[in-house]
């Protein structure tokens, strides 16, 4: 296996998040994502109704249905992830909305169960740049002194104008500003971004990238946009007969993204996870094995690896 990539010890030519875990734990570690029970300042009206328009009701798994109690959902998941694999570690990941929109007392209610948990070795929370006041902040960077702790800021795009149609509420300056916050707190920051937001080309894509690059963050999620059913997105996209992208494209998007980021930042996701039976477009998107080795694939072909054009 010829693969001029140094954090890697597969055919992957990017730095890949389970190697990273890999490396940092021995172990092999899972990520248990958990649903608090939050909801977001542009939902409930402190920035704006509706969410942003590509947001579904939620990141709860199928597995935790309609289980409300926190530790019923770490347990449930545990039990699952145990029958596939032994000497597990875990990540406590609290994805559902804006996991630090709330006051302080709260969030420690919520998060200080799962730092006293032997077997967890890390907590992630997701959130928006817009819920970090300096009380909270500085509650996290508390979190930081006892347990690894990542913050994953919703960032999708660079570009405000796209972020005001898709009512994300809050502008990019807004996201450096937070980023500096955390990192001066020695929390580590991952960063998730769409491809395929109305309107946005591979330039503006890219234009993204080198934005960021130079930005002390350590991780980053690509996402492709989903358009689900019967959604204020999906009326738009046919309304405006707006372009979708395809596998073929996606795919270029990333690789051109990968070749402009360092090498040492982590690529925690390539594409995600749509519910299939709530997806109107891209269909493609369902099979993400089918985009992963499309990835790893086109890359060998274009004998290039991340970082290959960083500068």
């Amino acid at each position: 296996m010829n693969n001029p990539f140094k954090y890697s010890n597969t055919n992957k030519r990017y730095y890949s998040y389970d190697y990273y875990l890999k490396n940092k734990y021995n172990s092999k570690v899972a990520k248990i994502g958990l649903d608090a029970g939050f909801t977001c300042p542009n939902r409930d009206g402190k920035v704006s109704y509706g969410g942003c328009i590509f947001c579904s009701d939620g990141a709860r798994s199928n597995e935790l249905k309609d289980i409300t109690d926190l530790e019923e959902q770490y347990q449930t998941i545990k039990k699952i992830m145990e029958n596939k694999w032994h000497n597990l570690k875990y990540i406590a990941y609290f994805q559902a909305f804006t996991n630090t929109y709330a006051e302080v007392s709260k969030l420690k209610e919520i998060y200080e169960p799962f730092i006293n948990k032997e077997e967890v070795v890390g907590l992630a929370i997701a959130t928006r740049c817009d819920a970090l006041d300096l009380d909270v902040l500085d509650y996290l960077e508390d979190i930081a002194k006892r347990i690894p702790l990542t913050v994953e800021l919703g960032l999708q795009t660079a570009n405000d104008k796209t972020a005001l149609l898709i009512n994300r509420g809050y502008k990019f300056s807004l996201f450096i500003d937070k980023v500096k916050e955390l990192r001066k707190r020695n929390i580590d920051v991952v960063v998730h971004l769409i491809n395929g937001l109305p309107y946005e080309t591979k330039e503006d894509n890219l234009e993204t990238i080198k934005k960021i690059r130079h930005l002390d963050i350590q991780g980053i999620k690509f996402h492709s946009l989903f358009i689900e059913k019967d959604t204020r997105l999906e009326k738009m996209f046919k309304e405006l007969n707006l372009h979708v992208l395809e596998l073929d494209e996606y795919i270029d998007i990333v690789i051109s993204q990968l070749e402009l980021l360092p090498e040492h930042i982590v690529i925690q996701r390539l594409t995600g996870d749509p519910v299939a039976s709530r997806l109107a477009f891209p269909l493609w998107s369902v099979k993400k094995i089918n985009v992963l080795n499309g990835i790893d694939k086109e890359m060998r072909k274009r004998s290039t690896f991340q970082g290959r054009l960083y500068e």
